[in-house]
């Protein structure tokens, strides 16, 4: 049920300035620079711009949670921006907008209000000028019409007597002199910057009315589900219990067990060959009992039905530890990543999908509740990873796990760790400590390193990519490094792993001229 009310001249007016002044403050911190802290310090200055001039959100409680939600999103903007992060802001901050007009419903019918709050949206700021260009002020004359004839006065005579001021006050003058107008046509890209930030922002001050509409997904999703013949339900839930026995049974013995496997295949190609295929079966596996079997149908209240899928669930649930297993045993023999941490979170959400599956067929819950609950779940995962430094975890994983530290995993991937940026560097620092009785392999790790160092303090020193966890780990890395890093050998070029690149002196002297072919300055540190 709708329960907003239309915007008072004053609100809008608020609503206007507050969306202008985000928008230049965008233009302001975005155009052509780096991003950094700048992200969450925008999205702060979004939210407590809604809070001021949205009074709904501060009174509705729905509201004031969903807002809630988007601070500490802003918060780990702040700490480390991601595409993640500004995702969750954007939602938590639409849904505090719409909260402010209904109550939330389920999951399913918010995505569906998300979609048109974003799609409708757009032209919302074209119908909200044609919509005040028509109303009319108490003299007849068009709002916007009457505001402007209010600000003429003020802004030309003001205009005027600073003229005046700055030829008679060589102070004022010499203040206008020093500044520096470029062509009027460098104008047009803030311009550009300006409105399609403002147009972003707008539909979160004041929300299309179709996306907090009654009817978005009214049908119920329990009626959305196809009608299967029950003798069909039967023996599909007997074959796939079957098939499924089958393959856990491999499981048991190759995997669980540590049995050898026949032949040349390898415990690693039997982990990583089977893991993400084993969840996709589990999906679709949860998809049947989602789409078939409806709480109050008449196949689900048989109870050897109601067993039967008890049982398959319960094999799914063995498939996905399967496939948790056989990652971690992947990880084990070669390397960690950002992506399998990634895999392995939403394995265990598939597993609780499952689980909530199952225990909505068994206590009669809807659609609706089944949708919230995954979405819940799902929600607090990617709240905790927008905090979750995954990638240092991984380059500490494989640093203390590699071959040349007496690990077990594979050797170390230099370039893997170079890519990483910023997470990998306290890594390679304490990767750097435990090679040092291998000197090629040091210098290798130290060009890395120095590298990752050099391009931090370049990130931090502009204030613009600055950011708050890349401080910490920055102050972290130079007092272990003390006042004097080591150095890494001086040589003309090196590869991604930090081995040298051997040139030609000839072709040396062609990628530098004006060298001489035996300076020793690295490319690596040109453009810096």
């Amino acid at each position: 049920m709708t329960i907003g009310r239309k915007s008072r001249p004053a609100s809008f007016a608020a609503k206007l300035v507050a969306a202008l002044a985000l928008a230049a403050l965008a233009d302001w911190l975005f155009y052509r620079q780096y991003s950094g802290a700048t992200v969450g310090l925008f999205a702060f200055a979004w939210a407590a711009a809604m809070l001021i001039v949205v009074k709904p959100v501060r009174r509705r409680w729905g509201a004031f949670v969903a807002m809630l939600a988007a601070l500490y999103f802003a918060a780990t903007l702040i700490d480390y921006p991601g595409l993640l992060g500004w995702s969750l802001f954007w939602v938590s901050l639409s849904s505090a907008a719409l909260l402010t007009r209904l109550r939330f419903d389920d999951a399913w019918r918010w995505a569906q209000r998300l979609l048109l709050h974003v799609s409708l949206g757009i032209i919302r700021p074209f119908g909200d000028a044609v919509r005040r260009l028509r109303v009319r002020g108490p003299s007849g004359m068009p709002s916007i019409g009457r505001l402007a004839s209010i600000l003429a006065l003020p802004v030309i005579g003001g205009a005027v007597f600073v003229a005046l001021f700055a030829g008679a006050n060589p102070l004022i003058g010499d203040l206008f002199a020093r500044i520096h107008v470029d062509s009027p046509f460098s104008a047009i890209p803030h311009l550009f910057v300006t409105a399609a930030v403002f147009m972003a922002i707008w539909p979160s001050f004041r929300p299309h009315p179709r996306a907090t509409s009654t009817r978005v997904g009214a049908a119920s999703l329990d009626g959305l589900m196809p009608r299967v013949p029950l003798a069909s339900i039967i023996l599909s839930l007997i074959t796939f219990n079957l098939i499924f026995a089958v393959q856990n049974a491999l499981d048991a013995v190759f995997l669980w067990s540590g049995a050898p496997l026949p032949g040349t295949i390898t415990m690693a190609d039997y982990a990583h060959r089977g893991a993400y295929s084993l969840i996709a079966t589990a999906l679709l596996a949860g998809l049947f009992v989602l789409t078939v079997l409806r709480p109050d149908s008449e196949s689900a209240k048989r109870p050897a039905i109601r067993l039967l899928v008890a049982l398959w669930v319960a094999q799914n649930l063995m498939l996905v530890a399967s496939s948790i297993l056989r990652t971690l045993d992947y990880i084990g023999s070669y390397s960690l990543t950002e992506l399998r941490i990634a895999a392995l979170a939403w394995m265990v959400l598939v597993g609780i999908g499952l689980v909530l599956i199952l225990w909505r067929l068994l206590t009669g819950r809807t659609a609706a509740w089944l949708i919230n609950a995954n979405a819940l779940m799902a929600g607090l995962v990617l709240a905790v990873s927008c905090a979750v430094d995954f990638g240092a975890i991984a380059a500490q994983w494989n640093v203390r796990h590699a071959r040349e530290v007496g690990g077990k995993g594979i050797e170390i991937d230099l370039c893997y760790l170079r890519l990483q940026g910023p997470p990998a560097l306290l890594p390679l620092i304490e990767l750097e400590g435990r090679v040092a009785g291998q000197p090629l392999l040091l210098d290798r790790v130290r060009a890395i390193r120095a590298q990752a160092l050099d391009d931090m303090i370049l990130a931090q020193s502009d204030w613009h990519s600055w950011t708050w966890r890349n401080a910490r780990r920055l102050d972290l890395a130079l007092r272990q490094l003390g006042p004097n890093p080591a150095a890494p050998r001086p040589v003309q070029a090196r590869n991604c792993d930090g081995s040298e690149i051997y040139v030609p002196e000839a072709e040396a002297r062609e990628m530098m001229p004006g060298a001489s072919a035996n300076m020793q300055t690295p490319l690596t540190q040109e453009g810096r």
